[in-house]
């Protein structure tokens, strides 16, 4: 039985700056997110007022051509992408749309070095559509803090891990991440070089 088409958004699909993004996020209750709220309250200072984490993967197709149509249909056909029956996800083609981020919720993204490039899924697209695009992932990590804190400080301090006691999210070592508000994502954010690309970065 094939999946459900996704409800078409006037212009939602299309890609004008030839680059579009694809957040996926559990239907269920994230394990991981789950346990890294309880790891942050416990054990890290501040994570003590960390009301809500949430984790979602980000993809970033760059390349499309100028207004490529599509593109929520083709990745609802490829499980390199996301499985519909476990997972939903939001196209996002155009810097005015909206993220998943709620009011007030700050983003931690967090890609593997030299590592972001996922090339099965550029093969995949390439085969279907006969287009070479780039396509690149990492993993998106919403905060939520309590009323009064200083988010966009305690989540700069919980995005690095430093030590047993110090950060959760990103492995310096191996990882670079990026940070902004709910409503400053860029497009593009991953790939994205100097200015507008957050909040701040890694190397």
């Amino acid at each position: 039985m094939s999946p459900a088409r996704p409800v078409r958004r006037p212009g939602a699909s299309k890609a004008p700056g030839g680059c579009v993004q694809a957040w996926v996020e559990l239907r269920a209750e994230d394990p991981e997110a789950v346990s890294a709220l309880a790891v942050a309250r416990a054990r890290l200072a501040e994570g003590g007022r960390l009301a809500g984490l949430r984790r979602l993967r980000l993809f970033e197709l760059a390349s499309l051509p100028p207004g490529e149509a599509g593109v929520e249909e083709l990745l609802l056909r490829s499980t390199w992408f996301y499985n519909p029956h476990k997972e939903r996800c939001l196209v996002r083609a155009n810097p005015r749309q909206g993220t998943p981020a709620l009011p007030g919720e700050r983003v931690v993204l967090v890609f593997e070095r030299g590592g972001e490039r996922r090339p099965a899924a550029e093969r995949w697209w390439l085969h279907e559509t006969g287009r070479a695009i780039e396509v690149r992932e990492g993993l998106a990590w919403l905060l939520r803090f309590e009323p009064g804190e200083h988010a966009a400080e305690r989540a700069a301090e919980l995005a690095v891990l430093g030590g047993r006691r110090r950060g959760l999210l990103c492995n310096p070592h191996a990882q670079e991440h990026r940070l902004a508000g709910g409503g400053e994502i860029p497009l593009p954010w991953i790939r994205a070089e100097g200015p507008g690309t957050g909040e701040g970065r890694t190397r």
